[in-house]
């Protein structure tokens, strides 16, 4: 048969406890020129009855998979319980599961074979089961514009598959195994096939769900396009079988999960490694030479994606910044923020792996040199993984990153009204420094903030920041929270010793105070973490945001200055002032005229928490400054030297304490290294297995079933046989191949003397009524000839019989197995024959 490329196929991925939810399916299931194939987890150590089973709940013809067999409509492929099964060309195609260590993840391998071979004519369907097999291939299924449905948690056996599949965010429709039938064939048929929903034009119902997920989430989506809200909600409803807005509200409010099921659906999580390859050309040959090209080897490239959904994109641009760095061969720190509102997706994104179907996006070369291959998994390395710092954040609500190079933003603007459209450019704009680069998604643009960008690529929405003005108060924003590990000194807002917070009016009146004497001032602690702040810093230190480490905020010179005098001052245990130090907080400035800067650092020990703190007082270098007994005049050169020095000892004491660590820690870590994988390798055979035994169990369960109802049905028979036999006037004995008796009907206690004792001896030995001496002659000669042999014979009671000996078959085995002899009582026949014979003797 021709491989019919408009031929829907229907795959079944089943795992534990999914053979009812099959034979449920199956049930329900029509013949409509599709094919199907079930997938199961097996031993290859099984000898499934599989086939056998399946054909007594289905009109379709069921085949076991063979190699290079053709796929047929109207026919059900089962995968062999040794093999992993893949579909190509019209064709199926089996690979040994030796050949891969444990998990076998089946389903997975098919699901992604059937989405690269049918496409859009793909349907995926995740049964009852254990683990998570099934999850990576819903997902190619659907990116191959295929239709995924999942079977309903609460109506299946093992949830743990369903529930997977639905987390993923893939699954169309969420169905009874008894309704999907339905689904499928409207589906086919290209008719309305979802669960059908009311129109939610109750503004009402939607604001409270709107409120409800402010509420209980850290989300906002009031100011998101209601258009999308409600198509996303609707298929939400559709999903859970409701019809009613108001009702899924109930359920929302009651069932805080499906709540963020609904969250989930808002997000928009799309999204591919260097997706619009001709845009990325673009980003690559002209954008990143200019950018790479115009820094200095000290600065930061610093890229913002925002929305970065599961890092692909993020990921993406890192790869192209190292291979261009590489060419040139040019040493330029470039620091990745990836940030997005789904905590899920940064999750999977942090962890940086992904699927085989990457390799469609990304070539050889680059997978070779990026990734490391784990089974059926890419990883990316942790060179490109050390660029990126993965963070949630809310465009709606959280400041932007400040001072940026290339801002990422794609198809996420087209899902806000224009309000919040305008905000987030403004927000966007802000971030970006003179110069710098906004790369939005094809289906947007920036027109709102047209006099500050110029368009560099208009059919891939990419612009060029031309004016560094700010046209958003940064104070309108609140701080996001940054998930990052190696970024823990961001928290330090929400670390600080309570010791260290003030009194509101204590505050005010300490920066009164600061301000009259000219001062404003940090208190640092070990760990140069800024404690507290006096007065109006932002005059002497950088205007950087997401830190409150002292270091990343001091420009160089006062950076030299406080780096030696600290120190010192700890060292003394005396104030140290040095006065004369030349700055620029503005670094976006080239005009700015330089300010002369009075430094005093003087340690001090808390006397509540008994801890060793600096004071460090900034103050304009002019006449009108306090005056102090002892100062030291900034010499760059000199203080540069003993920061140096002081640096040196600090890193060669750490570099010694962890040395010393490592040499402990080393031997330890490899012996745990080894254990934990062992461990991991062990743990999941055992889930492996696990799942198989169950789908045994499960079959065998059912095979039992079965056996229990032949045995009712064989009890029904016997019953109907001992009433034929209790109820017929005519005696029957049942003979053996060797002439014993094997049982006899009641009746045929007045032709033989027989009792239940009597079963299994020799029907020679048992005392008979009849006079015929033959019996034994005619059953053997019946036994040999398989003929059948009539004969009329007389009891001592005087009444006749007619005696008819014939074969005992076994049908089932087309076998003989002894002989029956029936005894019909003639005696009334007999009786009319002699009457009518002596009649005729006497009319002759």
């Amino acid at each position: 048969m021709p491989n019919n490329k408009n031929q829907h196929i229907i795959a079944l991925g089943a795992s534990a406890g999914g053979i009812e939810a099959i034979y449920t399916f199956f049930e329900h299931t029509p013949l409509d020129k599709v094919s199907y194939a079930v997938i199961q987890h097996l031993s290859p150590d099984y000898k499934s009855k599989m086939a056998e089973l399946l054909a007594k709940h289905s009109k379709l013809e069921i085949r076991e998979a063979k190699n290079n067999m053709p796929v047929e409509e109207n026919k059900v492929y089962l995968i062999s319980n040794k093999d992993y099964m893949t579909i190509r060309e019209g064709k199926l195609h089996l690979t040994d599961k030796q050949e891969k260590e444990a998990p076998h993840l089946t389903i997975n391998t098919f699901f992604n074979s059937l989405a690269e071979e049918r496409g859009d004519k793909a349907i995926g369907i995740v049964l009852s089961g254990t683990g998570r097999d099934g999850g990576l291939g819903i997902a190619a299924i659907k990116k191959a514009g295929g239709m995924v449905m999942v079977q309903d948690p609460a109506t299946a056996k093992f949830d743990a598959m369903p529930v997977h599949a639905i987390s993923t965010g893939f699954a169309d429709a969420v169905l009874a195994p008894e309704a999907m039938p339905a689904a499928i064939k409207n589906y086919v048929n290209k008719k309305p096939w979802k669960p059908a929903v009311e129109v939610i034009d109750d503004e009402n119902v939607l604001s409270d769900i709107l409120n409800l997920i402010n509420k209980q989430l850290p989300h906002d989506f009031s100011n998101y396009k209601r258009a999308t809200l409600l198509r996303r909600t609707k298929k939400r409803m559709a999903h859970k079988n409701f019809s009613r807005a108001d009702h899924y509200l109930t359920f929302l409010k009651e069932n805080p999960d499906e709540l963020s099921l609904l969250v989930q659906d808002f997000f928009i999580n799309v999204t591919a490694f260097f997706r619009d390859q001709e845009a990325f050309k673009l980003i690559e040959t002209d954008i990143i030479p200019e950018i790479v090209d115009k820094h200095l080897p000290d600065n930061v490239v610093k890229i913002w994606v925002a929305g970065c959904a599961t890092g692909e994109e993020a990921y993406s641009l890192a790869i192209l910044f190292i291979e261009y760095l590489d060419k040139i061969n040019k040493r330029v720190e470039v620091k990745i923020f990836a940030t997005d509102i789904d905590q899920d997706a940064l999750n999977q994104a942090s962890k940086g792996i992904y699927s085989q179907n990457i390799a469609q996006d990304v070539s050889g070369e680059r997978l070779e040199r990026f990734f490391t291959n784990e089974g059926d998994r890419f990883k990316i390395k942790p060179q490109i993984r050390k660029m990126l710092i993965f963070a949630r954040h809310d465009l709606v609500k959280n400041p932007p990153y400040c001072n940026l190079d290339f801002i990422s933003c794609r198809n996420l603007l087209i899902y806000m009204d224009s309000v919040l459209q305008k905000k987030v450019f403004s927000m966007l704009h802000f971030g970006l420094k003179k110069g710098g680069y906004l790369f939005l998604g094809t289906s947007e643009n920036a027109s709102v903030m047209n006099s500050y960008f110029l368009e560099v690529s208009k059919k891939w929405k990419v612009y060029k920041n031309t004016d560094a003005s700010r046209t958003t108060p940064f104070h309108q924003f609140s701080l996001p929270v940054i998930q990052e590990s190696k970024a823990s000194n961001l928290h330090m807002s929400n670390t600080f010793d309570a010791s260290y917070k003030k009194d509101t009016v204590l505050q005010e009146v300490n920066d009164a105070v600061m301000s009259e004497c000219g001062f404003a001032g940090v208190s640092i602690d070990e760990n140069y973490h800024i404690v507290q702040v006096f007065g109006d810093i932002s005059k002497y230190l950088l205007r950087k945001m997401f830190t409150f480490n002292l270091n990343e905020l001091l420009p160089k010179p006062l950076a030299v200055a406080v780096g030696a005098a600290i120190p010192k001052a700890l060292k003394l245990g005396k104030k140290v002032v040095i006065q004369g130090i030349k700055t620029d907080t503005d670094e976006s400035n080239q005009d700015t005229s330089r300010t002369s800067i009075q430094l005093v650092v003087k340690p001090f020990t808390s006397r509540k928490k008994e801890r060793q703190l600096v004071l460090l007082l900034f103050s304009e270098d002019t006449d009108e400054a306090l005056p102090v007994e002892e100062y030291e005049q900034f010499d760059q050169q000199l203080h540069t030297h003993e920061y140096v020095a002081e640096l040196e000892e600090e890193l060669k004491e750490t570099k010694d304490n962890l040395q010393t660590a490592l040499d402990k820690l080393e031997a330890q870590n490899e012996n745990t290294q080894s254990f934990n994988e062992e461990m991991l390798s062990a743990n999941e055979e055992m889930q492996s297995s696990n799942e198989e035994l169950e789908s045994i169990n499960e079959e065998l369960q059912t095979i039992n079933h079965e056996y229990l109802q032949k045995n009712k049905e064989l009890a029904v028979l016997n019953d109907d046989l001992d009433n034929y036999f209790r109820s017929n006037v005519n005696g029957q004995l049942y003979i053996d191949q060797d002439l014993l008796l094997k049982k006899f009907s009641p009746a045929a206690v007045q032709h033989i003397n027989l009792r239940e004792s009597d079963i299994g001896r020799p029907i020679n030995n048992i005392t008979t009524n009849i006079k015929f001496d033959a019996l034994a002659e005619d059953l053997k000669k019946v036994i040999h000839d398989g003929e059948i042999i009539t004969r009329t014979v007389q009891s001592s009671t005087g009444k006749w019989y007619q005696m008819t000996t014939m074969p005992y078959m076994r049908h089932s085995e087309h076998k003989q197995d002894g002989v029956i002899i029936t005894f019909t009582d003639i005696t009334h026949l007999k009786k009319a024959q002699e009457d009518l014979d002596n009649h005729l003797k006497q009319l002759m």
